[in-house]
C-alpha cells in the first residue's frame, strides 16, 4: 500500500484550503447576484453523457476518462467536465419548461493527463450554464459575470479576455469545407494528430501546440471570412455589449471550439503568471448540446474555470477569521469551559479550547493560531462572573462580565 495522494492529486489543507474555499465563496457571492441557482450532479455519470456530446473522437473522450464498469454491469465515467452533467440533469429533471434557467456548479472533475503546474488529473471547476438564452446578451452576461470574480479576487490585472466567433451552423459548415480544402493540401506536413483531425475535427487543427502546424495554420483562411449576416450581426452585439460595460478584450481569430455543437461566441480569460497552462476561464455557447443528448433544440451558453488555477493567482492567502481563545484555570473552569465555548459558536463566534495544558501552553497556542483574544478564567472569576478578557493584538488585559462577553468581543 502506497501511503501519498494518486500522482496528478492533492490534499487540501491549510493554505491551499483557505484559497480555494475563497475562490468558490467569492464566485458564489457573485454569481448570486445575476441570478445563478447552485447546482450539484454526481461526480460520475453514464459514460454515453459524455461520450455522446464531447464526441468519441475528441482528446477528451478517447484519452483521458477514467472510464470503469462498475459491479452492476454498468460503464460510468467520472465527469471530466459539467456542462454535459448539468444539461442531462436539466433535461433528466424536466426543467426545459421554466427557461432561461442560470445555474452555478463547483466541484471536481477528473482527466487523465500529465500532470503539471495548474493542471491535476483531479482538479476543481466552478462554472455557469445560461440555458435557454439565445440572444447575444446572454453571451454578455455569463462573460461579465466571470468578469466580475476575476475583479473580486484581485486577479483581474493578471488575465486578459480573448474573444472569436465560430459563426451559426451554416457558417461554420462553409468555414469547415474552406479549412479541409486548405489544409488537405499540407496533409503530409502535418502532425500526426491533426492529420487524424483533418478527417473529424478540422477545426481542432487551429488551435494546435505543434510548431509544423502552427506555421501551416497562420495562412488558412479565417472563419470571419464565412460569416453570413446573422453570424456578423451577432458576433457584433456581443462586442457592443461588452464596450458597453467597459470589459476590454481582443478579437483572437485562432480561438475555436471544435465539437460541433459550438456556435457563436467563443471566449477565454488567460494569463501568462502560469507558464503554459494559461486559460483561467473558457467559455462559448454551445447551441447544439441539448440536441447531442437527446432533448429539443435549446440554446445555451456558459465558462467553467479552474479552481487551482484562480488560487495561484492569488495575491496573499486569505486569513481565516480569528478564533477566541479559551483559557480555563482549574477543574471547574474547565468545566464551564465547555458551556461557554458551546455559547460563543452558537452566536457564529469562532471559538479554540485546547483540552490540556498549563495557562502558559494555552496562551502560546493562541499566539500561534492567530487568536484576537485570549479568553481566561478560573475559580475566582466562576465565583464572580466574570473573565478576563486579553486583547492579544495590544496586549491590553481587563476584566469583563461573563454576561458581556459576547460584546465585549466586537
Amino acid at each position: 500500500m502506497q501511503l501519498r495522494p494518486p500522482r496528478g492529486t492533492h490534499d487540501l489543507y491549510g493554505d491551499d484550503a483557505l484559497r480555494h474555499r475563497h475562490v468558490v465563496e467569492t464566485a458564489r457571492r457573485v454569481v448570486g447576484c445575476y441570478g445563478y441557482g447552485e447546482m450539484a450532479t454526481p461526480i460520475f455519470e453514464f459514460t454515453g453523457v459524455f461520450a455522446r456530446s464531447l464526441g468519441e473522437t475528441s482528446d477528451v473522450v478517447s484519452k483521458e476518462m477514467y472510464t470503469f464498469t462498475d459491479r452492476g454491469g454498468e460503464e460510468v465515467t467520472l465527469r471530466p467536465e459539467n456542462t454535459a452533467s448539468v444539461m442531462r440533469a436539466i433535461l433528466t429533471g424536466g426543467l426545459l419548461q421554466s427557461v432561461p434557467l442560470r445555474f452555478f456548479y463547483a466541484g471536481p472533475m477528473f482527466r487523465y493527463e500529465r500532470p503539471q503546474k495548474g493542471r491535476l488529473r483531479q482538479f476543481h471547476q466552478i462554472g455557469v450554464e445560461l440555458v435557454g438564452a439565445a440572444e447575444p446578451f446572454g453571451d454578455v452576461e455569463v462573460i461579465a459575470c466571470g468578469q466580475q470574480i476575476l475583479e473580486e479576487l484581485g486577479i483581474a490585472p493578471l488575465v486578459r479576455l480573448d474573444i472569436n466567433s465560430l459563426g451559426n451552423p451554416l457558417s461554420r459548415a462553409r468555414y469547415r469545407d474552406q479549412l479541409t480544402a486548405y489544409l488537405a493540401r499540407y496533409r503530409a506536413e502535418l502532425s500526426e494528430d491533426s492529420q487524424r483531425r483533418l478527417e473529424r475535427n478540422p477545426l481542432r487543427i487551429l488551435d494546435s501546440k505543434d510548431e509544423g502546424d502552427r506555421r501551416i495554420v497562420q495562412d488558412a483562411p479565417h472563419l470571419a471570412g464565412a460569416y453570413d449576416d446573422e453570424s456578423r450581426y451577432f458576433f457584433a452585439a456581443v462586442q457592443d455589449g461588452l464596450a458597453r460595460l467597459g470589459i476590454a478584450f481582443t478579437v483572437n481569430p485562432s480561438l475555436v471550439r471544435g465539437l460541433d455543437y459550438y456556435t457563436h461566441t467563443a471566449f477565454e480569460f488567460t494569463t501568462d503568471a502560469l507558464g503554459a497552462q494559461g486559460a483561467v476561464i473558457a467559455g462559448g455557447r454551445y447551441d447544439g448540446l441539448m440536441e447531442q443528448l437527446g432533448g429539443p433544440a435549446t440554446p445555451g451558453v456558459g465558462w467553467a474555470a479552474g479552481i487551482e488555477r484562480m488560487a495561484l493567482l492569488l495575491a496573499e492567502t486569505p486569513a481565516a477569521p480569528a478564533p477566541v481563545a479559551l483559557v480555563p484555570i482549574g477543574e471547574a473552569a474547565e468545566a464551564e469551559a465547555l458551556v461557554l465555548a458551546a455559547e460563543l459558536r452558537r452566536a457564529h463566534v469562532p471559538c479554540d479550547l485546547a483540552f490540556k495544558g498549563k495557562t502558559g501552553q494555552r496562551m502560546k497556542r493562541a499566539d500561534r493560531i492567530g487568536a484576537r483574544f485570549a479568553v481566561v478564567f478560573g475559580e475566582d472569576e466562576l465565583q464572580a462572573g466574570t473573565v478576563q478578557l486579553k486583547d492579544l493584538q495590544t496586549g491590553d488585559q481587563r476584566v469583563v462580565a461573563r454576561a458581556d462577553l459576547r460584546q465585549s468581543l466586537e
